[in-house]
């Protein structure tokens, strides 16, 4: 039940920054929906795979390649999903920025409290 809520969670994040951010398309809900769910995967499978990779470039950098990393991600998402779009680097950036704050004040506030 928590990973359904989590991912409607990140789904409406996706879908409001779609709204918010000019360079960043999402045709309809249902692919929000499909958009928070390949994110997931491909940060599950594939983002380790790219910081082990460029590890050397993310010391030298003191972590702030990361960001080029969810970028390649975000961009990698609109090639695999038909209905959204993303228009170049610098907006996966800001989107994964602002995405990574608004998921993190969702769920926030729909934590449950534990006993």
């Amino acid at each position: 039940m928590k990973l359904i809520i989590r991912l409607l969670l990140n789904a409406i994040a996706v879908f409001v920054l779609a709204q918010v951010l000019s360079g960043v398309s999402v045709d309809t809900y249902i692919t929000a929906i499909i958009v928070a769910v390949v994110l997931s995967v491909l940060n599950l499978l594939v983002k380790p795979i790219l910081v082990i990779l460029t590890l050397p470039i993310t010391i030298v950098t003191l972590g702030l390649f990361l960001l080029i990393i969810n970028a390649i991600i975000i961009l990698l998402a609109d090639k695999l999903i038909d209905g959204f779009s993303v228009s170049s680097i610098w907006t996966a950036i800001l989107f994964s920025i602002l995405l990574s704050i608004l998921q993190s004040i969702l769920h926030s506030l729909f934590k449950e409290d534990k006993k």
